[in-house]
C-alpha cells in the first residue's frame, strides 16, 4: 500500500492516511474483501504510532469503508455508491470552497468563475 506521509501537511497524519485510504477504496484501486496491513504492520512501514494507524482504521471503519474481524484483521468493505458519491460531493466542496476564496480575493467575479469552471467541466 502506497501512503505517502507529509509533515509539513496541515492535516495530522491519521487524517492524510484516512483520505489516502478512502480515495483508493472509491477508485477501485482497493478493492471489497482486500485485507489491509495491520495497524502495527502499516504503523511500521509508515514509521508512526501504532495510536495513529488505529485511529487512521476507526475513523474508516466509522465510515464504512472497512471493516474489522476479530483474529482476522481488517478488510475493505463493499462500496455503498450512495456514500462514495456523498464522500466525493465533500471533497469536490472542500476544492470548491478553496476555489471561490482564490476568485474572492483575485477579484473575480462569480459569472467569470462559473465560466471557468463550465470551461474545464467541457473540457474532459
Amino acid at each position: 500500500m502506497n501512503i505517502l506521509i507529509s509533515n509539513s501537511s496541515d492535516k495530522p497524519i491519521y487524517e492524510q492516511i484516512t483520505s489516502q485510504m478512502k480515495q483508493m477504496i472509491i477508485s477501485g484501486e482497493l478493492e471489497a474483501g482486500t485485507l489491509l496491513p495491520s495497524m502495527r504492520m502499516l504503523a511500521k512501514e509508515l514509521r508512526i504510532s501504532v495510536i495513529t494507524t488505529k485511529r487512521a482504521y476507526e475513523d474508516l471503519e466509522q465510515d464504512g469503508f472497512i471493516y474489522t474481524v476479530v483474529g482476522k484483521g481488517s478488510f475493505v468493505a463493499d462500496k455503498n455508491m450512495e456514500f462514495v458519491r456523498e464522500e466525493q460531493l465533500r471533497i469536490v466542496e472542500e476544492h470548491l470552497s478553496k476555489a471561490v476564496a482564490g476568485a474572492k480575493a483575485g477579484g473575480i467575479e462569480l459569472t467569470e468563475l462559473q465560466e471557468i469552471m463550465r470551461l474545464i467541466y467541457e473540457e474532459e
